[in-house]
């Protein structure tokens, strides 16, 4: 493994001239457009989520919309289980049937306990909420999120019912990305279903109406989590997700909130830092030329500080020599790219060009080239 360090592959750039300080007691902030992690505290660690959980929930539920085994007008029934849930709900009843899009915007609007308890059963393998936690739990361990387990469809408190905020923001980010036809949902500032509740049709989300570009996402509150929201906005090309958690009141939730997504937009600038073009030369071992290019596989821009000056430096690591033939745009290396105020990032590196194998004369000419060395540095050990 060749480890050669790539210094001041650029000219200097800003670097953090004082880390954030959150109030949370755990936070995560992640700007979408490069996918850097511009702020983790406590971020893998396990903790009640609450109402945030439901996030989990409707990712299943827009998985079944676009895979048809739900559609937006199916009207599901409501069991005695799910009309049992108390906190916030819809005010569903045993004998109504709701419409999938009503259901979802009474999660996402009305954050309704019941009406994501609907959803799951229905979703569910065996018809069960429990069935249906333990779907959630496998498919939160597929995309990644390795500190989730779920016990219930809604994040009613229950033991061993957890996410980490790392994983509520790699669920957001997915929400994001993938189900841009339904992520239009959680910027609803008011759903007043069937008018049985006037009272308790605003969205909870603080964020929603402050004019920063907040579009998303969810909240969550309990007596053991405190007070959490997972977030997302939009100011100009950039969009910054952030969860966290832990605050002690919704007025402060919404003060950290602004704060965390005020600093991520005002203290950080996109640069270029990598364009198309040869980062270094990998050996090649019995082709028609003796090395490739290694490119990256576009430009690569990352999110930096706005203050100080600092030089962004990259370690390149790769297996070598490669072996031909090489096709390019072939994966053959990871360029690490570090600077004080921001998470390493590694960048693909690929082949540059196409390497052909070499024909029988260049083999023959590489392989004496190989034994002449290995008797020379033999000869000359016993020189020595």
């Amino acid at each position: 493994m060749l480890r050669p360090l790539i210094a001041a592959l650029l000219l200097a750039q800003p670097t953090l001239a004082q880390e954030f300080q959150t109030q949370a007691g755990s936070a995560i902030v992640v700007d979408h457009n490069t996918g850097q992690v511009l702020l983790s505290k406590n971020a893998d660690v396990p903790l009640p989520p609450a109402s945030m959980s439901k996030l989990m929930t409707l990712n299943m539920v827009f998985e079944a919309l676009e895979d048809g085994r739900l559609t937006l007008d199916t009207e599901l029934p409501v069991s005695e289980h799910a009309a049992s849930y108390g906190g916030s709900t819809m005010f569903l009843d045993p004998r109504d049937r709701v419409s999938v899009e009503d259901l979802i915007r009474g999660v996402v609007v009305l954050s309704g306990n019941d009406a994501t308890a609907v959803l799951a059963e229905a979703i569910s393998p065996d018809g069960t909420e429990a069935g249906f936690s333990q779907m959630m739990s496998e498919r939160a361990r597929e995309l990644g999120m390795r500190n989730s387990m779920f016990r219930n469809s809604n994040g009613w408190p229950a033991p061993g019912h957890v996410m980490s905020m790392s994983d509520l923001a790699i669920l957001a980010e997915r929400l994001i990305t993938e189900f841009p036809q339904y992520y239009t949902y959680f910027a609803e500032t008011e759903f007043d279903f069937d008018g049985r509740s006037p009272a308790n049709r605003f969205n909870r989300n603080p964020l929603l109406t402050l004019g920063i570009g907040a579009d998303g996402l969810k909240t969550g509150h309990t007596q053991e989590a405190g007070y959490g929201l997972v977030g997302s906005a939009v100011q100009g090309d950039r969009r910054v997700t952030f969860v966290l958690s832990g605050m002690e009141s919704e007025a402060a939730r919404a003060e950290e909130s602004e704060r965390l997504a005020n600093w991520a937009f005002r203290q950080f600038a996109e640069e270029r830092v990598l364009q198309d073009g040869p980062v270094m030369e990998a050996r090649v071992f019995m082709g028609e030329r003796d090395s490739v290019p290694l490119v990256p596989e576009g430009d690569v821009t990352l999110l930096l500080p706005v203050t100080g000056r600092q030089t962004v430096t990259g370690e390149i690591a790769y297996d070598g020599p490669v072996e031909a033939p090489v096709a390019a745009g072939t994966r053959l290396a990871t360029l690490t790219l570090s600077h004080p105020g921001i998470a390493s990032l590694d960048v693909p590196l690929v082949a540059g060009a196409d390497v052909p194998r070499a024909g029988p004369l260049r083999r023959v000419q590489i392989a004496g080239t190989r034994v002449a060395g290995e008797l020379l540095g033999s000869a000359l050990a016993r020189f020595e």
